[in-house]
């Protein structure tokens, strides 16, 4: 056992020289530190973090285009009632306003929605595994601004959409 970190590569070393020379085979044995394993271990854990990061992007750009759609079709229903608040003076800047929270509004429900799942998840596969997991109110409030975010980032096309009806164009559409 070595020592200290430090003198585990020569440890290594002997082991493996001391056994060639025992047994008479050089080439069949080795030894690796603990060091090494780890650094093996990071290097897959970090492959898989990167794996998941990417299946995570992918599904954030879908669910915001999926947002942005419902938020299309939005303005599209609604656009007599846009056409009506813009001809009895409505400012550009309060219809952006009022298609942006919804926006937000939405992507902050799917957020709390999906964070309950993942909570309960965490706890079910800690129950299972025997551990107990660590969830911290950062990370809860990283991920509900994060998703507010998407909203906000998704839901601009739709509310400049809205806002720049002519109300004129907007009452002569059924």
């Amino acid at each position: 056992v070595a020592e200290d970190a430090d003198n585990s590569e020569s440890l290594c070393s002997a082991i493996t020289n001391k056994l060639s020379e025992l047994h008479k085979n050089s080439d069949k044995y080795t030894a690796e530190s603990a060091a090494e394993q780890m650094d093996a271990m990071n290097e897959v854990t970090g492959t898989v973090l990167m794996l998941i990061s990417g299946v995570a992007a992918i599904a954030l750009i879908v669910g915001g285009i999926g947002v942005m759609n419902i938020m299309l079709v939005s303005v599209t229903e609604r656009t007599r009632e846009i056409g009506i608040r813009k001809s009895l003076g409505a400012k550009t800047s309060t219809i952006t306003l009022q298609f942006l929270t919804e926006s937000i509004i939405i992507c902050i429900i799917g957020g709390l929605i999906g964070l309950t799942l993942g909570i309960l998840g965490a706890y079910g596969a800690c129950a299972i595994v025997g551990i107990s997991p660590k969830i911290t109110w950062w990370i809860i409030l990283i991920a509900l601004l994060f998703s507010s975010g998407v909203g906000l980032f998704f839901g601009i096309y739709p509310a400049r959409k809205a806002a720049m009806l002519s109300p004129i164009e907007a009452l002569r559409r059924e």
